[in-house]
């Protein structure tokens, strides 16, 4: 049964597609709240065009398009200028998410997302908030010190410039490692919403894989925490047990603050969507 707690961090989830996405999303549409956020990714097998055409069939339907801005795949600011340009030009730009992204040289004169939140661009096509990283489990290649003095930079340069900031974490496994992070992001004087990614329903395999990627921890016991198992990979898994145990844990914690939940759909809209809908019920 699903707890209060659990649903309360399911309440306004947000959501995440592709360039490529636009036929699941209008699939996925009836199944999903009207205004929920959908992040629109900033891949490299994507352009400007199917960037800003999912961002505006996002808003056509009713929901809120928060368009990636990949700062290491950016080649100029004319480049920057010209895809926020076009993204005001389809009403999409009070909402992005500004990450570093994952080229290991950088392609133009932004080496990380502080860059480009510094150059004051963001604010001259009506960005109004700005979702930035962070890694309750870490990153392979970047150290929890710089991580932390990364989120700490980007935070204070977001309130100095009057942007409104979400903190959007990669995606977990582990509820309590979750909440150690948040508490300690709050130590930190960072008061911002946080939306805790997670992956949606899909196969076993498939999440296994985007975890190596990234660098997300997929040692026997987190897995089983997260609810299967190493030793039956056919099948598929959702974030019931995730969410309900993480919900549990940051309502019995005050200094949580405000905490949502943003999925990681890898195609699945409609199966992400239907999920939230059968575990909000309270099943």
């Amino acid at each position: 049964m699903t707890t209060p707690a659990a649903l309360k961090l399911l309440d306004n989830f947000s959501l995440e597609m592709t360039g490529k996405d636009i036929p699941g999303l209008e699939e996925a549409s009836r199944a999903i709240p009207q205004g929920t956020k959908i992040n629109v990714t900033f891949l490299g097998n994507e352009d400007l065009e199917m960037r800003v055409a999912a961002a505006k069939r996002v808003k056509e339907l009713g929901f809120v398009p928060v368009p990636h801005i990949s700062a290491r795949r950016l080649q100029s600011q004319q480049q920057l200028e010209e895809f926020l340009a076009a993204l005001h030009g389809v009403d999409a730009t009070d909402h992005v998410f500004c990450v570093g992204g994952d080229p290991a040289t950088p392609e133009g004169p932004y080496p990380d997302s502080l860059s480009v939140i510094r150059s004051g661009v963001l604010q001259q096509y009506g960005v109004k908030e700005v979702s930035i990283a962070g890694y309750p489990e870490g990153h392979p290649d970047i150290s929890a010190e710089v991580l932390w003095q990364h989120l700490e930079d980007k935070s204070a340069a977001l309130a100095e410039q009057g942007l409104d900031a979400v903190v959007l974490t990669q995606f977990a496994f582990d509820a309590e490692a979750v909440l150690k992070w948040v508490l300690e992001v709050r130590d930190r004087g960072i008061d911002s919403e946080i939306r805790v990614g997670t992956p949606g329903p899909a196969g076993i395999k498939r999440l296994l894989g985007y975890a190596r990627r990234f660098g997300v921890g997929t040692s026997a016991g987190i897995v089983k925490k997260y609810g299967f198992s190493l030793t039956n990979l056919m099948g598929t898994a959702g974030p019931d047990r995730f969410v309900g145990e993480l919900g549990d844990l940051l309502a019995a914690d005050a200094r949580s603050g405000r905490v949502r939940t943003h999925f990681y759909t890898f195609g699945g809209l409609l199966a992400t969507a239907e999920w939230a809908q059968t575990f909000g019920t309270g099943h």
